[in-house]
């Protein structure tokens, strides 16, 4: 027990030296004879302190945090329900893409079947058209053709009895020239 007090007092005197010295050196909070009303005014100080801190200064600080987390959380809160939201946006945003896709494909479906349709109405129609143009034109030229015959005859008829009352001299009859022409017609065709 002697053994813990001595260094204790060796320390005691060595501050009382150090503060003989310090207040020679101009340091009279380290005076010994002052230590008292100095440990009664650090006491007073320290309640004073003590007591402005748990009533005033930790509650505001207390009440920042409570409010910063309160914040913190309604921000967590807001977030997760914007999240919510965004999802189901992009989910009927993807849905209605699908729509729009899958309805614009059967629009062009239904726009080709419908060209289709018009092109072979058209078709049909300019078949049936080119039909009667060919018909008549095949009976223009038929036409043509049977003129032609006949006015060929007729020249043939015209040139043998002129050929024949060159050749003989005398006019043959007409009837016989174009029995003639009908026969060697014929032969022709």
């Amino acid at each position: 027990m002697r053994t813990t007090k001595i260094p204790a007092l060796l320390g005691l005197v060595a501050a009382t030296v150090a503060a003989g010295d310090a207040v020679a050196a101009g340091l009279p909070q380290l005076d010994h004879t002052t230590f008292s009303p100095q440990v009664i005014w650090l006491a007073i100080s320290f309640a004073v302190l003590y007591v402005l801190m748990t009533r005033v200064a930790l509650p505001r600080v207390g009440e920042v945090l409570d409010e910063r987390a309160h914040r913190i959380s309604e921000s967590l809160r807001t977030a997760e329900t914007l999240k919510g939201e965004a999802e189901a946006a992009a989910a009927a945003y993807e849905k209605a893409l699908a729509e729009a896709r899958a309805q614009a494909h059967e629009v062009i479906q239904e726009v080709r079947e419908r060209m289709a349709e018009e092109t072979g109405r058209r078709q049909k129609e300019l078949d049936e058209r080119l039909s009667a143009e060919v018909a008549e034109a095949e009976a223009r030229i038929a036409e043509a053709h049977k003129q032609a015959m006949a006015e060929v005859r007729t020249m043939a008829v015209e040139v043998t009895q002129a050929a024949s009352e060159r050749l003989i001299g005398e006019a043959l009859d007409a009837k016989a020239v174009g029995a003639a022409v009908d026969d060697a017609l014929k032969e022709a065709r």
